[in-house]
């Protein structure tokens, strides 16, 4: 994908590209078996944010830019050469990493976050998947909370 951005008054600011897959080529059982992936439900935030104003604890929140780039690939995906990159030998490019566009992008992602997450003490709550939780305690009771 190329887009060109402009500055307010019309000149050039700059030149964007990003690769981008075309997932609709891919085929189910070959290029990737599950695309499911946890999503946060209205409820849980609800509960959270009511639940850390009755104790008074702090709130963060996180984004991740270009979390989909993240994610680590177990089916072997392979792509043309974009045009305009020589080519003469006909070769291919394998990915080492999911790109936006993967039918499985979202699912390797949050993978990868709930292996970091747990293997930073944080448990994975059995009733709500994209809920993860920790205990750190200082002087007080305190409940770190992702969702």
């Amino acid at each position: 994908m190329y887009k060109i951005k402009l500055k307010a008054d019309g000149s050039l600011e700059r030149c964007k590209a990003r690769l981008v897959i075309r997932g609709n080529t891919q085929r189910e059982g070959i290029d990737f078996t599950d695309t499911f992936s946890f999503v946060v439900k209205m409820t849980t935030i609800r509960t959270i944010i009511a639940l850390a104003a009755q104790r008074q604890w702090d709130i963060y929140q996180l984004d991740v830019n270009n979390a989909f780039l993240h994610g680590d690939l177990y089916e072997e995906i392979c792509m043309k050469m974009p045009e305009g990159i020589p080519n003469s030998q006909n070769k291919v490019c394998k990915f080492q990493k999911s790109l936006y566009g993967l039918k499985q992008a979202s699912r390797q992602w949050f993978a990868k976050l709930t292996i970091f997450l747990q293997q930073h003490g944080y448990t994975q709550s059995r009733n709500h998947y994209s809920l993860f939780f920790a205990h750190f305690w200082l002087t007080f009771d305190h409940c770190s909370c992702l969702c």
